[in-house]
Formats: structure tokens, sequence, C-alpha cells
């Protein structure tokens, strides 16, 4: 019998092995914006937006000092950081932007718009606004076409 997770089902978290904690932290507070929540001693850092207990987990207990893995490995692909509007989107790259913050790629999908970029572990991260429902592309048998296409980065900002 095939079970269907229930459509209200989110994923609450991501925690990631870092090899230097503070560095770590500080990129996820002041980069992108998360606040810090609770620290475990020296060896662990939790973060969220909002007040949550936590969105992003950061951990040395297997890591300290450890290299990024080598690429052709499996492992984490991108952690995905959905913003509520287009305008929250914009801000946050135009404020890793005037950081100096190095941006991969940028997308639309169709569905959505993003923006990729690393932490300073490698960690990929996504960050992107979904498009109302409405608006997402689908075929004549109303099945989504999602698509990988150049992202109006110019457009987006003017958003900020």
């Amino acid at each position: 019998m095939a079970y269907t997770i229930p459509a209200g089902t989110r994923i609450g978290h991501v925690h990631l092995k870092v090899s230097d904690l503070d560095r770590a932290e500080a990129f996820y507070r002041d980069a992108l914006g998360f606040e810090l929540q609770q620290r475990y001693g020296s060896s662990a850092a939790f973060l969220s937006a909002g007040g949550y207990h936590h969105h992003i987990g950061l951990n040395i207990w297997q890591s300290h000092g450890g290299p990024p893995p080598p690429a052709g490995t499996t492992g984490l692909f991108h952690l995905a950081v959905l913003y509520p509007t287009r305008g929250d989107l914009a801000r946050a790259l135009k404020h890793l932007l005037e950081l100096g913050v190095p941006v991969d790629g940028a997308s639309d999908h169709g569905v959505s718009e993003a923006i990729y970029l690393r932490d300073p572990d490698g960690n990929g991260i996504e960050l992107y606004r979904d498009r109302p429902r409405d608006e997402w592309p689908v075929d004549g048998d109303g099945e989504l076409l999602m698509v990988t296409d150049p992202l109006d980065v110019a457009g987006l900002l003017a958003e900020a």
C-alpha cells in the first residue's frame, strides 16, 4: 500500500556539519540575516527567522577543521530558503552583493525565482521566492512545466 505524505508537511530545519562554528554562525547571521537562538557551548549554534527554535543548526561535532566534501561525491546539494515576497528576495540579494558574497547563479524556474550561493564550508544555498500558484507554467494537459531560464536580476534588484 502506497503512503503519501500529508500536503501540509514542511521541512522544519537543516543541520549542517561545519569546520569553523564561529565563521559559519557569522555567515548565516550577518550575510543571510538569521537570528541566533541558542549556542550549545562551543560546538553548535541554532539560528532562525522570526524566533522559531531553529531553521539552521550548525555543529562541529564530527567536522571541526575539516575540508568540504570533494566534488563528485554524494551529500547535500543545497538547502533552500523560501522568502515570502519578491521584494524580500530582492533585499536579500542586494545585501549579499553589498557584502561582496559571491553568487554562483540566478535562475527563473517558472514557478519560482532563485539565487544560488555557497556558505564558507561550500554548502550550496538557494534563496528563492515562489510565484503565486495560478502563475505556474503548465502545458495543455495541466502538467507543471518547470524551466531553468536566466533570472532578470536587474528587475529583481529594482524591487529592493
